[in-house]
Parts: structure tokens; sequence; C-alpha cells
């Protein structure tokens, strides 16, 4: 175990040296003091004793000081800063309050060795690690509930797992646009497509061979042949009015007059409508296939131009897919050595040669990269291990850059080329040094025009959202002053209404009594007032209809 004491210092049992022990939680900071106990009770095997009974463990150990973080935002920052070996300010702050005056009397057990050579550096008191110090934090993290007042276990736990969940997120953090397990997925699934398409068109031609064997002569490609066995059907019904459908599929017109007159002269067998039509539903699935391989290979192409462009401007997008398949990750890939690039990918090869004390292999997956196939027999270890020096480079500064480009590959793809020429006819390739200047003074005016396009999107987006908001706003503005209107404009109609309500039923009031003779019939059709007031008569039938009418268009 690592240990951080001064070689002059007295042993932390003795009475002149106080020992104190930090405690990291994630409510906060806590400073523990070991009592003064005899130099027996600190040996290793009475620590581990004490620390299962909570009783024993409070007679070695007493809390000093306890200091809790502000918000959870806090919290992460002292958690990266412990664990990046930094003194934050608030521990600094913690640990010169509560630490004795004195630091030659004083001696701080810590957990990490990193943090304790940080306190050591910057606030001199004397650090220990390991031994004794670790049981004793494994004591203080099982009981630490019970030493600080008013936290419990269950608070405890929660602030530790919301730590945990902030600070593993803060570590995880990614460019959405820069993941490389899509590539990994992609990669798999082309060549898990490859294999099932050569295989699903084998049956093809089989099936179909029975009753059209010439055509599997005519046309090699897998594809093609289960677009033709979809067009052609059975071979009596094809004429020459299908010959320009035929050399739009085979983009050749001698292949397509040897296809008709094959059908002519055919020697296959006959097929029934059944399974005619079970061969063309399968050379659907296998033409419906294809045409999805091609668009996840154009999909993978771009998704390698944004994750590792130089890599892929190196040696190709499907060889560098490949690569960071196989490595795991693209960090990964740029941690490797440019040895191990070099034989990623022939790894029984290595292990058999080891085994049998025979020749190493020279290169694994980078063997599909075309410069390798172009070099000599001599020269293709020369320039697999020339091309997987430049791979970890690519890799390297694809991962590691903030804007990738794709200079820096292509420079390196002239000097592949360069070296290749060079093991052909001895012309001297340039330095390596003037190649990476001129690649970083152009890749330093590339990543300034990509900030400038990046920072129009943003202006134009900016003001898109800005006429959007105000669009809305407006709107819901012109919708309130609308609802508004219409109330003030309902309002005083109701109350016009009203009053030629009251106006109608009081105008012909004088009128009918001048013109009923008989007072009887005055009686009936008179409603009298609850107020006492004298009664007024009111035309029951045409009165009481009208005005329920007019109140309910106003309603």
């Amino acid at each position: 175990m690592n240990s951080l004491i001064s070689p002059k210092l007295p042993p932390p049992s003795s009475p002149q040296v106080l020992l104190h022990v930090l405690f990291e939680h994630a409510a906060g900071y806590a400073l523990l003091a070991l009592k003064e106990v005899e130099e027996i009770s600190l040996l290793l095997p009475q620590v581990e004793e004490c620390v299962l009974n909570i009783g024993k463990f409070h007679s070695i150990v007493r809390l000093v000081a306890f200091s809790p973080f502000k918000s959870a935002h806090s919290a992460l920052e002292n958690a990266n800063a412990v664990s990046e070996g930094i003194l934050h300010e608030d521990l600094r702050l913690f640990l010169e309050t509560n630490m004795p005056a004195k630091k030659k009397k004083a001696l701080l057990g810590v957990g990490d060795p990193k943090i304790g050579a940080a306190i050591q550096e910057e606030l001199g008191y004397p650090c220990q690690t390991g031994g004794v110090i670790a049981e004793i934090l494994r004591g203080v993290r099982l009981h630490f509930h019970s030493l600080v007042k008013g936290l419990t276990e269950v608070s405890a736990s929660k602030a530790q797992l919301g730590l945990g969940h902030s600070y593993s997120r803060a570590k995880v953090k990614f460019n959405v646009n820069r993941v490389d397990n899509m590539i990994i997925q992609s990669i798999s699934l082309l060549d898990q497509l490859d294999k099932d398409i050569n295989t699903f068109s084998m049956r093809v031609r089989e099936w179909y061979g029975y009753h059209f064997p010439e055509l599997v002569k005519i046309v090699s490609d897998n594809a093609t042949y289960c677009r033709l066995a979809r067009l052609i059907g059975n071979r009596k019904e094809l004429n020459e009015e299908k010959l320009e459908a035929l050399e739009e599929l085979t983009m050749d017109g001698a292949k397509a007059q040897a296809i008709l007159d094959a059908s002519r002269s055919s020697m296959g067998m006959d097929i029934s409508p059944i399974d005619m039509i079970n061969i063309e539903s399968f050379s659907n699935r296998v033409v419906s296939l294809s045409e999805y391989r091609q668009s996840l290979n154009t999909y993978l192409r771009s998704k390698m131009a944004q994750v590792a462009p130089s890599l892929s401007a190196l040696i190709g997008e499907a060889v560098g897919a490949r690569l960071i398949s196989h490595a795991g990750s693209l960090t990964n890939l740029a941690k490797y050595p440019a040895s191990t690039v070099q034989i990623l990918g022939a790894e029984k090869a290595l292990f058999r040669a080891l085994k049998t004390r025979g020749n190493t292999p020279k290169y694994g997956l980078i063997f599909h990269s075309t410069f390798i196939g172009r070099a000599a027999a001599k020269n293709k270890g020369r320039i697999s291990r020339y091309l997987a020096n430049k791979c970890s480079i690519a890799s390297r500064i694809d991962c590691f850059s903030e804007v990738p480009t794709t200079v820096f590959g292509e420079k390196l793809r002239e000097q592949v080329e360069e070296r290749l020429s060079f093991y052909e006819t001895g012309d001297p390739p340039r330095k390596n040094l003037d190649v990476m200047k001129e690649a970083v003074n152009e890749a330093g005016e590339v990543v300034a025009e990509i900030r400038r396009k990046q920072a129009k999107k943003e202006k134009k987006r900016l003001k898109k959202e800005k006429k959007r908001l105000e669009a809305l706003a407006a709107a819901e503005n012109s919708i309130s002053e609308n609802g508004q209107e219409t109330e003030n404009g309902e309002e005083k109609p109701k109350k016009k209404r009203k009053r030629q309500v009251e106006e109608t039923e009081e105008a012909p009031a004088p009128q009918e009594q001048a013109t009923s003779p008989k007072p009887k019939k005055k009686k009936k059709l008179m409603c009298p007032e609850e107020d006492g007031v004298a009664d007024s008569p009111m035309p029951v039938k045409k009165k009481k209809k009208k005005a329920p009418k007019n109140l309910e268009t106003e309603d």
C-alpha cells in the first residue's frame, strides 16, 4: 500500500501526534479523530474487529467536524476534484478550519493517495494511506449515518445515489453526432447482410435454375440475377417487348439479347404458376435486402465522415469502421500502439505463431486496404507497418480533436502513396515535419470556415425561433383582443334588446285598455305584481312568446 508518512514523524499512535481521518461522503466532508487509546488497540486485527461493532468503533473514533455540500452541483464539483487528485476550495477551507494549528503534531489519514499528495503539497499536513486507515474508513463508511446527527441511513443512500448518477453522467458525456456505437452496429449489420444476401441469392439461383439454367452463365451478379428472375418469370413468355427492360437491368445490350436468345432454346424444365409466384416473392425479398444494404452503406459513409473523417480518408470507410468495431470504440483504437493496429484482426494467427514458434502475421484488418494489395510481395510487411503507424495517428486526431476534418487524413494518405512509390522507384518522400506543418495550416483554415458556417446556421436558427415566438405572441394577442371585442359587442345589444322588450311590453297596454269592453276579460288578462302596485294588463299569447325568443337569441 502507498504511504505518504514522513520518516522523521513518530508513529500515529504516539501521544505527541493526533491522527485525523478525512472521509468524503456524498452529503459532505467529515473529519474524524482517533481517541487517545493504547498503541496495541491500533493494530490491524483489533481495528478489523472494532469495525463491525458500532459500540467498539465509537470508542475509537469521534466526529470532529462535518461540512455538508451546499447543492448537488457543488457535490459534483467536489467529487470530480477528489477523483482527479485536485484540492477543491471547499476542502481547503474545511481542513484549514478544523485541523490543528500545529501541523507537525497532526497526521491526516486519507483514502486516495492522489488527494493525500495534493493536501500535503498545498497545506503542509502529513498524510497517510492504507493499512489501519483503510480499515477505519471502512468502519466510517459503514456507521456514517450514526456518527452525524440528523443524517439517516435513507437520506445518506439517496445522496449517494443522486451523486453517483450525476457523476457517471458527467463522465460519459459525449457529442451525439460523434457516437461510434452506431458505426460498430452498422458495420456488423453490413457484414451480416452480405452473408445473408449471398446465401439467399444462391437459393434463388438453384430454384430458378431448374427453369432457366442458361441465365446463371450469362449473369454473375447476385442482385442483378434476382431482378432478372423477377422480370422474366416464365421464360416462354419472354419476347422482344421486354428487351428494353432487360437492357436497363443488365446495362448491356449484348447481354440482354443473349438472355432473349437463350430463353428460346433453353433446356430447363417447365414450371407451374404457383412455383413461379413463390420464386418471384423470394426474389423480391432478396432485391429489397440488397437495396437496404446500399442505403446502409451510404449511412455508414456519412457516419464515418462525422466521427472519424481522417481515418476514413486514409484507408476508407469500410476498413476504418472494421478497425473501430474490432477495437470496441474509437477511443480504444486511439489508445492502441501502431504495432497492435497492424495485427488487429489476426489474433489467432499471432498466438498460433507464438505457440509454434513460427512467423508472426504481418497484417490483420488493414490487409483489405488498397495500399497493401498494390505493394510488391517483399514490401507488404514494410508498407503494412507504415500504414498502421499512420492509422494510429489518424485515429488519435479524430478522437481528440474538437472539430475533426479530413485534412490530416488526406495528408497522411499522400505520405503513404509517396512511401509506396519510394519502395518501387526510389523517389525520396517528403519529411513528416513538413507535411504536418502544411496539414496544421490547412486544418486551421478549414476549422475556421466550419465554425463560421456553424455560427451562421445558429444565427438563422435563432432568427427563425424569434419570428416563430413573435408570431405566436401576435396570434395570442389577436385572439384575446377579438374575445374582448366580442364580449363588449354582445353586452351592448343585450341592453338594447332588453329595452326594446320592455318598450314592446309597455307600449300596447293603453290601446288594449281602450278596446276591451268587458271587465271580466280584463281580469283574466291582468297579472298582479308582487309589490302591490296597480295591475297592468299584459297580453299573454303574443307578448309572452316574443320576449323569451329575444332572450334566447341573446344568450
